[in-house]
């Protein structure tokens, strides 16, 4: 089985392209784990640190193949409404991650947010959709990336 120890951003070099991976959110957050491309190639990844990886960056095999990553599709909350800018100040006080759009807004499936989300008068629908949220101010794209 290949191993990956590094992601590339960039295939400048046109290095040969074995496979596409889908992957939600959660699970593009990944620093050792088995893995199966869509096409059912096993490989391991084994990274120095957790990373998050972002749709179409690359694992890099050891035999210098490479894996794209591409975001699947998964269960999220679509909010829109004329109160906006609220509900994103309280889905941030709780550090949830949000894809922000100019008349929409995406978090994860999430009951108890869902319920708050209505009592603040957001207007909601449940959707099925790449989830691609704003990356963390401090540095490896997760918005709980801070120390508490």
């Amino acid at each position: 089985m290949e191993t990956a120890f590094k992601i590339t951003q960039h295939n400048d070099t046109n290095k040969e392209l074995l496979d596409e991976i889908s992957l939600s959110y959660e699970e593009r957050f990944i620093r050792r784990k088995k893995l199966i491309t869509n096409n059912g190639t096993e490989f391991l990844v084994n990274l120095e640190e957790t990373v998050s990886v972002d749709e179409n960056h690359f694992f890099e095999l050891e035999n210098g193949n490479l894996i794209r990553v591409i975001s699947k599709e998964e269960n999220l909350i679509e909010i829109s409404g004329d109160n906006l800018k609220q509900i994103i100040w309280h889905i941030g006080n709780r550090h949830l991650p949000c894809q922000i759009e100019d008349t929409r807004i995406l978090i994860q499936d999430d009951a108890v947010i869902l319920d708050m989300i209505l009592k603040l008068h957001g207007n909601v629908k449940k959707v099925f959709e790449k989830f691609k949220p704003e990356g963390g101010a401090y540095g490896i794209g997760r918005t709980h990336s801070h120390k508490h």
